[in-house]
């Protein structure tokens, strides 16, 4: 007898300005960490796919770089990555922080040239008191004509996600799913390690150092009892070398133990984990060297 059960399976591109809380909002609805997490701005820099499943829906969620511009190669890259996910989707969260003025969204408005559905998700909502809350929903509803939905989240609180993947799934076409329903992301083990190596410079070095590095896993090797990792670091200038190692080696030690337990936690394996450091200036506005990272333009 055939299975009669009706599928779903749709593309759902997460925009927002740096910092929105865009993979915190992934890594939170998927129940893994999976995405780069962190404080400072822009730490995303490619799109990256995350997989939901809710009931007979698939979603495939794509998390993007934070819209905002910049003259380096790089950023130019970041925006460009986020512009094709909102082209190539079936829906569009767009994510405005509490804190915000409706400013980024009507930029967002002028952008979204397909006029692509989207939902508008009020973030880090624990952060403001309920008043400032309802005047933020209040303010949003000016534009109700422009989005299908308004839902206030806090990764934080929780207790909204079970309605945000239902309202979502609801926005989905009917389709036989497009990946394996077991599968989280559709990225290989070398990217996902790469960010979380990335996220551990974001965590542990100062302002300027992240933004001037990058990572290359160069080798994976899977043995039955631990997985082999070693990646270059690369960064534009020598000083920026001596941060990234620190003092007796300090800072190194405490990026890879960093990303040692990020990639242990998510494979559940044994992980030795060798890092290196080199200089390549000028990398950033270096298109030869941004494709052999990974960011083709």
């Amino acid at each position: 007898m055939k299975n009669t059960i009706e599928t779903k399976a749709g593309y759902v591109a997460v925009i927002g300005r740096p910092n929105a809380g865009k993979s915190s909002l992934l890594n939170w609805l998927v129940g893994e960490k999976i995405a780069l997490v962190s404080h400072k701005a822009n730490a995303t820099r490619k799109r990256l796919n995350i997989i939901a499943m809710h009931e007979n829906t698939q979603i495939i969620f794509i998390d993007t770089p934070g819209i905002h511009e910049q003259e380096r190669l790089l950023n130019q890259f970041m925006l460009e990555e986020a512009m094709k996910a909102m082209g190539d989707c079936d829906l569009i969260l767009f994510l405005a922080p509490t804190s915000d003025n409706t400013k980024n969204y009507l930029e967002f408005l002028t952008l979204n040239k397909k006029n692509i559905p989207h939902m508008v998700l009020l973030t880090k909502t624990d952060s403001v008191t309920k008043t400032e809350l309802f005047d933020k929903i209040a303010e949003y509803q000016a534009f109700q004509d422009k989005f299908i939905a308004l839902v206030p989240i806090s990764t934080i609180k929780g207790g909204s996600k079970e309605y945000l993947l239902e309202t979502i799934s609801k926005q989905m076409p009917t389709h036989p799913y497009l990946y394996d329903p077991e599968i989280l992301t559709t990225e290989l083990s070398k990217d996902i390690y790469k960010e979380f190596i990335r996220e551990a410079i974001f965590e542990n070095t100062s302002d300027e150092i992240p933004y001037f590095a990058d990572v290359i896993v160069d080798k994976v090797e899977e043995k039955e009892t631990i997985d082999n990792i070693y990646a270059t670091i690369i960064v534009d200038k020598k000083s920026q070398k001596g941060i990234l190692i620190g003092k007796e080696g300090q800072t190194i030690k405490r990026i890879g133990m960093h990303a040692r337990k990020a990639i242990e936690e998510l494979t559940q394996k044994r992980i030795f984990l060798k890092l290196v450091v080199v200089v390549k200036q000028g990398w950033s506005q270096d298109k030869d060297m941004l494709k052999k990272i990974g960011y083709v333009l």
